[in-house]
């Protein structure tokens, strides 16, 4: 957060300069009172926490299933053979390893639910992005930030964009 805060100064500081030689056209949208007022959104927030729910309750079933082997295995160890031990232990094991994967495929930084949201919300946002993009080149605003969210600038007029220079910079 100090970061950003110092990001915020420093550019309003930069723009303060700026305004010597030319005026830039600054604004700043609420991105999270954009998206809380699209009923699409709204939509595939809910269906996207439906989902989450339903596939959590799904591995705390089977962490509990887990539970309930281990304590039988604790109960009954002493009375197996070195062999049942350890076939009950893997059995344990493997059954945990499998929840553990099963957890990240769904809700790993690759799963199935950052796949979803990909599909539901990503359209929206680009949308949003669009429009914001479009009102800004129509309005010559050179900066448009997001005053709700970490996002920063959402838009950028392409003459302040200086990375190209710097990678020729850095190339030499």
């Amino acid at each position: 957060m100090r970061f950003r805060n110092f990001l915020m100064v420093a550019l309003l500081a930069f723009a303060g300069f700026g305004a010597q030689l030319s005026a830039q056209k600054i604004a700043s949208v609420d991105m999270e009172k954009i998206l809380t007022s699209i009923t699409e959104y709204q939509e595939a927030q809910d269906q996207l926490d439906q989902l989450a729910a339903k596939w959590q309750q799904e591995i705390n079933q089977e962490y509990d299933a887990i539970k309930g082997l281990y304590n039988k295995y604790q109960a009954e160890q002493v009375l197996m053979t070195d062999e049942q031990r350890q076939a009950e232990e893997q059995a344990i094991f493997d059954r945990e390893t499998k929840v553990r994967n099963m957890q990240a495929d769904r809700f790993g930084p690759e799963g199935s639910l950052f796949q979803r949201r990909q599909e539901l919300i990503q359209p929206i946002q680009d949308a949003i992005y669009e429009a914001i993009e479009t009102y800004a080149n129509q309005n010559n605003y050179d900066f448009i930030f997001d005053r709700a969210g970490s996002a920063g600038i959402i838009f950028s007029s392409e003459q302040y964009d200086k990375t190209d220079e710097i990678l020729r910079t850095l190339k030499n």
